[in-house]
């Protein structure tokens, strides 16, 4: 084709129109509205691509940010099959000594009254919290027999918890960071050891949502018997930085477990219902324009659980109607232990009825009002021992009778462990040891009748396979189907998990 072809051609083609001011072409087609309307377009892909690869659970799963702030509560699916649905943790406040209790020594006894150049008058802070009352070497107290299939050696002040050893995966190795109540509390249950952490429970809620509409999916119950709270109080089950929906919901031991579930005189239900009508459909007009505000998301749902709770959970506490063996086998009636049998009782039914995760805690403040046995160990550690051993055997014989076993995660720990020397005193107790800990895991896909890892021969130092509070969270977040490293929360900039960094995932103490 030549030159005077392609001019014919262009002059011979209908002009191109060019469009007015008015034209639907141009107000659509400007680069500035074409960028506005692509750039949006790409954008979005970004945020889908980046909320798959860092959002957790909710892209994972296919339920998006705007989904979960719609429910912040529904049930969603875990990462992979799941062992455990619920768990239920026997928090043995104070931290209980691992030489007295689960951990037998034969060493120990052997080296009874020794003194061991280590425990001086000098030794670190950063272990024991009494330099100037250290002692010599002290065995237990307390005789311990083989029990079980297993042959586990169990201390004689478990004599009912010593028959279900077998349903036992133990943790002989675990370690922290901090000797101190407070810090060790807040790393225990939230990976962290400050304050300003979602906690275990809160992450699990976060991840699984709750199988109830009526109850909240994670409860927190204390000692009732005037001792007070666990070091920093309810930052043990704190949400953190995740939104409100999912901090525990704390059950007062005395008086209303609940406050403010019965209705005022001057209120009926109808009423109440209107009123909160009206407030939700205000507040979902706001929500409409920020469907991602996820704490108001969560304010409206916290209206809705308290309005079903109404009539929900005073029947979940009351336990009246429960038969008298059942009673009997928590232990409810006995004055050594009526209180925590009572909540025992009270968590399998809040369990049946779809609560996702509960915290038993026995022992209040410190010193004698906990397991924190600085004087008199053997004193200290029968009478909470006494308290909790036949209602936590209890709970898992009934978890066991009804098939829940299988499904519910029991754990038994404390914030740290207790130094095999004697802390001097009228009667010897143990100081504070962050070096060692025990725990245990039953039901809920734990191997029972198994031991992992090993303390030195003192039980002094986590020795063999080493496990921090990382690897034991990682485990427990496993057994319920979900991938600690994929569990996260965007916050500050960054990408936080209840693992941070680390965790191990224990394979050997869950069961094939």
């Amino acid at each position: 084709m030549n030159a005077t072809t392609q001019n014919q051609m262009v002059t011979n083609s209908p002009a191109p129109k060019i469009p007015t001011s008015s034209s639907p072409l141009l107000s659509a087609q400007t680069r500035r509205a074409w960028l506005q309307r692509a750039g949006c377009g790409f954008g979005w892909l970004g945020l889908q691509a980046l909320l798959q690869q860092h959002g957790g659970l909710q892209m994972a799963r296919g339920d998006g940010l705007g989904d979960r702030a719609k429910s912040p509560l529904a049930p969603r699916e875990p990462h992979f099959p799941a062992k455990a649905k619920r768990v239920v943790w026997i928090f043995v406040n104070g931290g209980p000594s691992q030489v007295d209790t689960w951990d037998y020594k034969p060493s120990l006894i052997k080296a009874d009254g020794k003194s061991i150049k280590e425990f001086d008058a000098t030794f670190s802070n950063t272990t024991g919290f009494f330099q100037h009352a250290v002692g010599n070497l002290m065995k237990s107290p307390f005789e311990f027999t083989p029990r079980g299939q297993c042959g586990k050696m169990v201390s004689s002040i478990f004599p009912n918890l010593g028959n279900h050893v077998d349903k036992m995966a133990f943790i002989h190795s675990g370690y922290t960071e901090s000797n101190n109540h407070s810090p060790a509390l807040f790393a225990i249950n939230t990976g962290m050891a400050r304050m300003g952490f979602p906690c275990v429970g809160s992450w699990v809620t976060y991840g699984l949502g709750s199988e109830s509409s009526d109850l909240p999916a994670f409860l927190v119950m204390s000692d009732p018997k005037g001792r007070g709270l666990p070091k920093g109080h309810a930052a043990n089950w704190s949400a953190g930085f995740l939104p409100g929906v999912y901090q525990g919901t704390y059950l007062k031991p005395t008086g209303d477990a609940i406050e403010n579930l019965q209705l005022p005189p001057s209120l009926s239900l109808s009423t109440q219902r209107q009123q909160l009508d009206s407030l939700s459909e205000f507040n979902r007009l706001h929500l409409e324009s920020h469907a991602s505000d996820s704490e108001l998301a969560a304010r409206l749902e916290s209206f809705e659980l308290a309005y079903r709770m109404q009539s929900r959970a005073p029947e979940t506490i009351d336990i009246s109607d429960e038969p008298e063996h059942i009673h009997k086998l928590y232990g409810v009636g006995d004055p050594k232990c009526d209180h925590v049998a009572r909540q025992c009782l009270m968590a399998r039914r809040f369990l049946e009825r779809g609560v996702r995760f509960i915290q038993i805690y026995s022992g209040g403040m410190e010193n004698e009002r906990s397991w924190d046995g600085h004087v008199d160990i053997a004193g200290n550690h029968q009478q909470f021992a006494d308290e909790t051993d036949k209602p936590v055997a209890g709970l898992l014989e009934d978890l066991h009778q009804r098939g829940m076993l299988d499904d519910t995660l029991v754990i038994w720990c404390g914030e740290f462990g207790r130094l095999p020397i004697a802390q001097l005193g009228g009667k010897p107790g143990r100081d504070h040891n962050p070096h060692c800990f025990t725990a245990w895991l039953a039901g809920g896909g734990a191997r029972g009748g198994t031991t992992y890892g090993e303390s030195d021969e003192i039980g002094y130092k986590a020795a063999v396979d080493r496990v921090h509070l990382n690897d034991l969270h990682a485990t427990i977040l496993h057994l319920l189907g979900i991938d600690h490293k994929k569990l996260t929360y965007p916050y500050n900039g960054r990408n936080f998990r209840l693992t941070d960094v680390a965790g191990e995932v224990l394979h050997r103490v869950i069961a094939s």
